[in-house]
């Protein structure tokens, strides 16, 4: 008689094992969505303040450039951002975010109000070259979230990833007003967004979810 733990079989997670006679049958009984093992997208310039980002403004032949890569872990996941043509020097502060303030166009959203949820995630240091990049580890494909019961604040996803000036002066060229910061920075007194994710055209979602549940309207992220 064939006899098999079921530790053993725990080992087998996502297919049915199947005894017949003395042999083994595994039967794929994975779900239909595979969850990607790795991701990457790129960041969209602010269009207001791409003169103050770019270190060839100008040149369409060498915009400004930041793309990230997600690999999906075991335990958590792991986040590269890599940046080029960006004029040297900058500083800037990384974050994960509940909203976009562009469309999947890349054109300014009219009806944007505000980014929502915001986590800090990294700051940015850019090079004398105008190149930079940044590694960070933590939750972030489809289950990045953040609640507070203490203000009524509702499990809230983040799936969007940008950065901000870190100095305010940095933008003040391109029309921001210093006296205003937004609190994208450690001392809560940075400048304006930079770079950021677009949404997907179809589901509105950022993209750090990669399994969206289209079955109700607005769409939300399967976790």
């Amino acid at each position: 008689m064939l006899a098999i733990s079921c530790h053993a079989l725990t080992r087998f997670s996502g297919s049915v094992l199947l005894l017949i006679g003395t042999g083994l049958t595994f039967v794929d009984a994975s779900p239909a969505f595979a969850q990607p093992k790795t991701i990457t997208f790129e960041l969209a310039p602010n269009p207001k303040f791409l003169a103050c980002l770019a270190q060839f403004p100008g040149d369409p032949s060498r915009p400004p450039r930041a793309q990230v890569r997600v690999d999906r872990g075991a335990l958590n996941d792991r986040l590269v951002l890599k940046l080029a043509n960006i004029k040297p020097h900058l500083a800037f502060d990384l974050f994960t975010i509940e909203h976009s303030n562009l469309l999947a166009n890349g054109t300014v959203d009219p009806t944007f109000t505000n980014f929502g949820l915001a986590w800090y995630q990294s700051d940015i240091q850019i090079d004398g070259d105008g190149d930079g990049s940044v590694h960070i580890q933590t939750i972030l494909l489809d289950q990045i979230f953040g609640f507070d019961p203490a203000v009524s604040l509702a499990p809230t996803n983040t799936f969007h990833v940008g950065f901000w000036f870190n100095d305010p002066q940095d933008a003040v060229a391109c029309g921001f007003d210093p006296t205003k910061p937004t609190p994208f920075n450690g001392e809560h007194k940075a400048g304006p967004n930079a770079m950021i994710s677009l949404p997907d055209a179809v589901t509105g979602l950022g993209p750090l979810c990669t399994n969206p549940n289209t079955s109700v309207v607005p769409a939300t992220c399967n976790p």
